[in-house]
């Protein structure tokens, strides 16, 4: 925003709802997702008057237009901004805000709030926000005074998008969006944040030479990547610096497309499913670079057992991941970006090439695998092939979550950094499809396909209509199982076999309770709901494949579609996601089979 101060007032009325969409303007946003309702009403009033730089997405759910905001915000990097009205427009929102809040995804969540008289009484589709999100905001505003507004969305998408991002909640009582002011506001004023530091200071010179000595004397040392590379822009720095030292690399599920698979020194992901090699490299190393990651426990399972043997060089831009799940012997506060540029200047090739030849043996022999021979097509075969047909294309990928987004991360090969998208921290089912939409608002020409199961997709199937509403050309790449997968995983290797309400289809089906004894689910039974008749239903494109010969065509198909497409693909449901840590265990009780 200018700072010159002709520029920043307005001598004209504006309504409070006006300088909130000037303020969106004049902080770039360029698509906002929005479903409207009584009490912000002015603000969709407001979009037609003075959002014409902005395109406002209806979506079919709240929850939808938040995950779209998401999608947005993790494909480009820029704030996302979503808008609900009260009560149960607002708190529909309250998934979408918790997920990006432990994925650290820049937002600004515009809420309605009934007249401020009325705040307190359990007015009609009253719910108090602030309070509701305190605990999974990065910071939260109730807006009472209309002089407060400009500075109020200032401070909302710096606090969003600086040091580590994440959400930001501005309430809006419905009379503070239709009082006006006429003369001479400053829609520029100066911020009010005492205390708060957008980003800390760089890392100390001393600092640096500390952290070169330990890489320089380690002689099993692996680097451990989050989603702070990614959320940081630093994944060139972090390559530059992988081919500088010639350390061994594995990445959280955040972090994945940071560094590219074909690079020699690639150990891909690790954690409860990750890839067996990477969890047995991290187990053996003797210095654990860990950089922007928070050692989530589905990546450390019994943490202190986690890389026992190892001094920790831990570098986080959030000072309280610090020694917070695992304590690190060097702990650095700072810009991960800036860290690894200064130790780019000082590091050189490592010593290490007995080690490099232990992680070369490891991936050899602990692959990724699956039954190559299996006559039907497996989920891990249609995402690979997917993977190979796309590799040259300009594709993103969302995904639910369940057995196919462990799967994604196994088998789709992602060589850039912010073509993955995945509710990783929540793990939230029904992400995939509003998330793709998002990334499409965002990229009208990359390709964006959901990954995506057939439970996680029916919890936000509705979103199809926006998709074809608005002209948003998703693909579904939907494996459909008829089952709630991972929880089925979890009761075949650990509750016998017994089923308990995993089935997705008729209760009259046998394999809808009780003990199990299918090996395989069986083609001849018809699976529920029909996804093709559904997305048809909605104007978008569908079909269903069975045969393995003939996934490619259908995928093929699936892609050169000009408008929103699903693609249905039966896969049988005993599939297990392998490598699998029981919870809390350690990498010695790896499942491998």
């Amino acid at each position: 925003m200018s700072t010159a101060k002709a520029a920043n007032t307005e001598n004209r009325v504006m309504t409070g709802a006006d300088i909130i969409v000037k303020s969106l303007v004049d902080h770039g946003v360029d698509v906002l997702f929005a479903y409207p309702g009584g009490c912000s009403m002015p603000l969709h009033q407001a979009l037609t008057r003075y959002g014409d730089s902005i395109r406002t997405i209806l979506p079919r759910h709240e929850q939808g237009g938040a995950f779209a905001a998401q999608g947005y915000a993790r494909s480009t990097g820029r704030v996302g901004v979503v808008l609900a009205t009260s009560g149960p427009g607002a708190t529909n929102l309250v998934t979408a805000i918790a997920d990006a809040k432990l994925d650290s995804i820049p937002m600004v969540c515009l809420t309605a709030q009934v007249p401020t008289r009325a705040i307190g009484s359990d007015a009609f589709q009253e719910t108090p926000m602030v309070e509701v999100c305190r605990g999974i905001t990065k910071h939260h505003y109730l807006v009472t005074n209309i002089s407060e507004l400009p500075r109020v969305m200032k401070e909302a998408f710096h606090i969003a998008s600086s040091g580590r991002p994440g959400p930001v909640l501005v309430d809006l009582p419905k009379d503070v969006q239709l009082s006006d002011v006429t003369s001479n506001l400053d829609l520029d004023p100066p911020m009010n944040l005492p205390g708060y530091e957008a980003a800390p200071p760089p890392v100390a010179s001393e600092t640096i030479r500390q952290l070169t000595a330990a890489i320089r004397l380690a002689r099993r040392p692996m680097i451990y990547a989050g989603g702070g590379i990614i959320l940081g822009n630093a994944s060139e720095e972090l390559n530059e610096f992988i081919n500088k030292t010639g350390i061994p690399t594995v990445t959280t599920v955040m972090g994945i497309g940071a560094v590219p698979p074909d690079n020699e020194n690639s150990l891909d992901w690790l954690g409860m499913h990750g890839a067996a090699y990477a969890n047995y490299a991290v187990r053996d190393c003797d210095l654990l670079i860990a950089l922007g990651v928070r050692f989530d426990d589905r990546v450390t399972g019994k943490v202190e057992a986690f890389a026992k043997d190892a001094k920790i060089i831990h570098v986080d831009i959030d000072g309280s991941e610090l020694n917070k799940n695992k304590e690190a012997h060097i702990p650095v506060r700072g810009d991960v970006k800036q860290v690894l540029n200064a130790l780019n200047k000082t590091v050189t090739k490592c010593d290490i090439e007995p080690w490099r030849e232990h992680c070369k043996e490891l991936k050899a022999k602990y692959p990724f695998k699956y039954d190559t021979e299996f006559d039907g097509i497996l989920q891990q075969h249609a995402i690979r092939t997917l993977s190979d047909i796309t590799a040259d294309m300009d594709a993103q990928i969302s995904v639910g979550v369940g057995q196919h987004q462990m799967w994604a991360a196994q088998f789709y090969r992602f060589r850039r950094p912010r073509t993955w998208h995945s509710s990783s921290g929540l793990g939230t089912m029904g992400f995939g499809l509003p998330c793709a939409m998002g990334i499409q608002a965002a990229l009208p020409n990359s390709l964006v396909i959901d990954i995506d199961g057939d439970g996680s997709f029916q919890m936000n199937v509705q979103e199809l209509a926006t998709c074809f509403c608005e002209e948003l050309p998703v693909k579904v790449f939907l494996l459909n199982n008829q089952h709630l997968g991972m929880v089925v995983q979890w009761e075949d290797r650990f509750m016998d076999r017994n089923r308990a309400h995993t089935y997705l289809g008729p209760i009259s089906h046998n394999e809808a309770s009780g003990n199990s004894d299918a090996e395989r689910f069986s083609y001849a039974t018809e699976r529920y709901p029909d996804f093709v008749k559904i997305a048809q239903g909605y104007g978008c494109g569908a079909a269903t494949v069975r045969k393995k010969a003939d996934l490619e065509g259908a995928i093929r198909e699936m892609i050169a579609h000009p408008g929103p497409y699903v693609l249905d693909v039966e896969v049988p449901y005993q599939e297990h996601v392998l490598p699998m840590i029981p919870g809390g265990m350690t990498v010695d009780d790896m499942i491998l089979q």
